[in-house]
């Protein structure tokens, strides 16, 4: 009997373990359902057999077999993966520097710097398509009819001037957690800037920059608005292809485009993870310091 008790008493959860409180699991459930069901039933309906959304005809692989026989999606698609891959590469790299910059000196104008790179997170969208349209029809007019992948130049830039601010801002909260006084003592034993930046700096910030480049990606990947006012009339992308499609209805075709963005955007963020691995090792105080 007082065993039974005592049991009870340790199942019952603590003051701090919210977590097992049915009001809080309750509370998440319910959140995780609103975000994800809607997603669900997108994938789950690119599998109905009917024309239509609105009522489950049974299971079927035909419109995905649409998919991938539709060359216009294809290319889009392709246009799509090559602008996020660009972008990514020289967003990565101007972001870094960037931040290894606003971390690292004292400059003059260093404060309107570090404002103007929040301009681009904060600034509308619509905004920002409207500037960069403006920009490519007056200011720096890009060339027409140029061969692939050069016709995708100016979406590529535009993608870029918004993207590298996140990874920015990503690299640089990372590196407020950096000892400086492991960069001393790498000085102090011979090494240079360059080797102190590579052996030192990089392995802390690594972390960050797989964080950063699966964020520029993504956004690259998934943008409409900025594409959209920025694209020429021989360059389309995936988003706005699938706008294109969604204007006359939601087809099965449609949600299995959208699927298969979503896995590839899942599978992005797998891989992301396991590069990432454990955090320590990441900074470079992996198991082999241990030994």
């Amino acid at each position: 009997m007082g065993g039974g008790v005592l049991m009870a008493k340790k199942s019952a959860p603590g003051p701090l373990e919210y977590l097992r409180r049915w009001q809080m699991q309750a509370w998440l459930a319910a959140v995780f359902i609103f975000l994800y069901a809607p997603l669900i039933a997108l994938m789950a309906f690119s599998f109905n057999d009917s024309k239509r959304n609105i009522v489950w005809k049974g299971f079927t692989l035909k419109y995905y077999e649409k998919l991938f026989n539709n060359s216009e999606l294809l290319e889009a698609f392709g246009n799509s993966l090559t602008i996020a891959a660009a972008s990514t590469v020289i967003s990565l790299f101007l972001g870094a520097a960037v931040a290894l910059a606003l971390w690292r000196f004292r400059f003059p104008g260093k404060t309107a710097v570090d404002g103007a790179m929040a301009l681009p997170i904060v600034v509308p969208e619509i905004c920002m398509g409207v500037a960069m349209l403006v920009f490519f029809a007056k200011v720096l007019p890009w060339p027409q009819g140029m061969p692939w992948p050069l016709n995708l130049g100016a979406i590529i830039i535009a993608h870029v001037s918004f993207s590298f601010p996140f990874v920015a801002v990503v690299v640089r909260a990372r590196m407020a957690s950096f000892n400086r006084e492991m960069e001393e003592a790498a000085r102090d034993l011979g090494a240079g800037e360059f080797r102190t930046i590579k052996d030192v700096i990089l392995p802390h910030m690594a972390p960050s920059l797989i964080a950063g480049a699966l964020l520029a990606f993504t956004l690259s990947l998934d943008d409409f608005v900025i594409t959209f006012f920025t694209a020429g009339p021989d360059t389309v992308t995936f988003p706005v292809k699938v706008y294109s499609m969604v204007r006359f209805s939601v087809t099965p075709e449609v949600n299995a485009a959208s699927t298969v963005l979503i896995v590839l955007t899942v599978l992005l963020t797998a891989a992301a993870l396991k590069l990432q691995g454990n955090p320590a090792a990441a900074a470079g105080h992996g198991a082999k310091d241990g030994k």
